[in-house]
């Protein structure tokens, strides 16, 4: 009985494997292999736009994370304040908002939508958008009133723009468990609608927890395997697709690496990988649109995920500022065609 293989066997055994880890080298280049370089090196000084950005985040966050406070449909009147705010806030800059109702368990509640129409190509819609409930238990001013802040400072900075595609932004509601990913959470109730109306949704930009920040080495966690390629520093803003978002990915980081001196790190991967999904981008993914999410990578950093913990306090709002700053240019760049 032969319990070894002969030579033969050994160099097909040895052929078989390399050709193995070949694809596994070339399908994760393929996932992070991203145009450009990250910045590196000391932050400079805010510039005075990014000053008033700055104001304004710490404004909004705390407005939402700690005047108002835990926000869902259990704690329904936070949750309507929240959408108040922003409808304020929104109609303040000049724009028409336009609510999507619909009922969850008894009770009415609503994505909010305006909107920049394109002078060139308006059917051409680029989309920013970031869901405004919290988590039960959680005042949520990183998951996600970050979010909501940036997408209400990126219609501030372009509103006097003349953009040759539409920019739309939404703030999403039932973004969190146990919504997510059900027929209730906000984001599918939009892109499901949007396809219906045969909407041309060119691009979706999701922003997902984007204020924590940290230079110590080893504060940056990742699921297996992305740990072999990526920075252990959390001090760098990600952007995240899928597979068939990966023209996306590369486009929107190539924008930000070439207008922003912040570090910045890029994946395009499987939808099923742990994180990839993770936020209101994976909707419009089910409706067939090219979408990604812009993060910090939260619980991947953020101690203070998902917890009574998630505080107006530990956002870094000058680190925030420059970001959302360099996103405004992502949006700008997106909604010209080329």
């Amino acid at each position: 009985m032969k319990i070894f293989p002969g030579k033969d066997g050994w160099l097909s055994l040895i052929l078989r494997w390399t050709i193995i880890l070949l694809v596994c080298i070339f399908s994760l280049m393929f996932f992070t292999k991203m145009p450009g370089r990250s910045y590196s090196g000391p932050l400079q000084p805010l510039s005075e736009c990014e000053q008033e950005v700055c104001r304004n985040l710490k404004q909004q966050i705390s407005m939402l994370a700690e005047r108002i406070g835990e926000r869902n449909i259990w704690k329904y009147g936070n949750l309507k304040a929240s959408a108040h705010y922003i409808e304020k806030v929104v109609t303040e800059l000049g724009y028409e908002v336009k609510e999507q109702e619909y009922v969850v368990e008894g009770l009415h509640v609503k994505n909010l939508e305006w909107e920049i129409i394109g002078l060139h190509h308006p059917e051409e819609i680029i989309l920013v958008g970031a869901h405004y409930d919290s988590v039960l238990g959680s005042p949520g001013a990183n998951d996600n009133a970050s979010g909501v802040a940036a997408v209400l400072e990126i219609a501030r900075l372009l509103k006097k723009e003349s953009l040759s595609r539409t920019v739309r932004f939404v703030t999403f509601v039932n973004e969190e468990p146990p919504f997510f990913q059900t027929d209730n959470m906000g984001s599918l109730v939009y892109a499901s609608r949007s396809r219906q109306r045969g909407e041309r949704i060119v691009a979706m930009l999701s922003l997902e927890t984007i204020g924590y920040y940290c230079n110590e080495k080893g504060s940056q966690k990742y699921p297996f395997p992305f740990s072999l390629f990526y920075p252990d520093t959390a001090n760098f803003i990600g952007f995240v697709g899928n597979i068939s978002s990966r023209t996306l990915v590369r486009e929107a980081i190539e924008i930000f690496r070439s207008t922003s001196a912040f570090p910045s790190e890029g994946v395009a991967a499987p939808g099923w990988i742990m994180g990839i999904g993770w936020s209101d981008h994976w909707s419009f993914w089910e409706e067939g649109y090219p979408a990604i999410m812009i993060t910090d990578t939260a619980l991947f950093r953020y101690q203070y995920y998902h917890s009574q913990q998630d505080l107006p306090d530990r956002i870094d709002y000058e680190r925030m500022a420059r970001v959302v700053a360099g996103i405004s240019q992502v949006v700008r760049q997106l909604s010209t065609v080329k």
